[in-house]
């Protein structure tokens, strides 16, 4: 990320608006939002393949008589903002379910996984199907569920500005895709 350029490109936003950028309280604005974006964007440094291997740590499976064994992590907060119009998406909760198989992986690499996920220039669709392509590889699964609710500021802080408004996007892989019961017991556990 080159943050000399972000920089000098916010101070140019900060004059196109009518501002002074070196007036006292933001003076040092440019330099802010360049540490922000680097912290905030820190996905976009990295490809889906990238973050599987980043947090791939897997273990051995608990061995059962069945294999319907399902892992469920609900209610993962995440953040992230919108590729139209920058703005912050919030309130978002991230529930993941995948079916193991062989090796499970550890329950804070899957919120990692939705973190890093999120930390892109992004639309929330796009957030569900990279989450579950990282999982697909990390987990060295096909069975993998994602569904994400969460408030988009580009609808609750301008143009309709409808404040209760949540978006759901479900991206579903493998059996939870064919598997309507075990998708409705994806759908019980997280309350969908």
């Amino acid at each position: 990320m080159d943050k000399k350029a972000i920089e000098y490109h916010v101070k140019g936003l900060l004059q196109a608006i009518g501002e002074d950028p070196d007036r006292e309280g933001l003076r040092e604005t440019p330099e802010r939002v360049a540490r922000m974006l680097e912290e905030v964007l820190e996905g976009t440094a990295y490809s889906n393949h990238d973050i599987a291997r980043m947090f791939g740590k897997t273990f051995e499976a608990p061995q059962s008589d069945d294999d319907d064994n399902i892992v469920i992590v609900r209610d993962i907060t995440v953040f992230s903002y919108c590729e139209h119009h920058l703005a912050l998406m919030y309130d978002m909760k991230v529930n993941v379910a995948y079916i193991p198989n062989g090796r499970v992986l550890g329950l804070s690499k899957i919120a990692r996984i939705c973190d890093m996920a999120a930390k892109r220039l992004q639309l929330q669709e796009r957030i569900g199907r990279d989450i579950a392509e990282i999982i697909c590889e990390a987990a060295g699964t096909e069975d993998v569920a994602v569904v994400i609710s969460g408030c988009h500021s580009c609808m609750t802080a301008r143009g309709i500005k409808n404040t209760s408004s949540k978006t759901v996007t479900a991206a579903y892989r493998g059996k939870f895709k064919s598997d309507k019961e075990l998708k409705n017991i994806f759908s019980d556990v997280y309350g969908g």
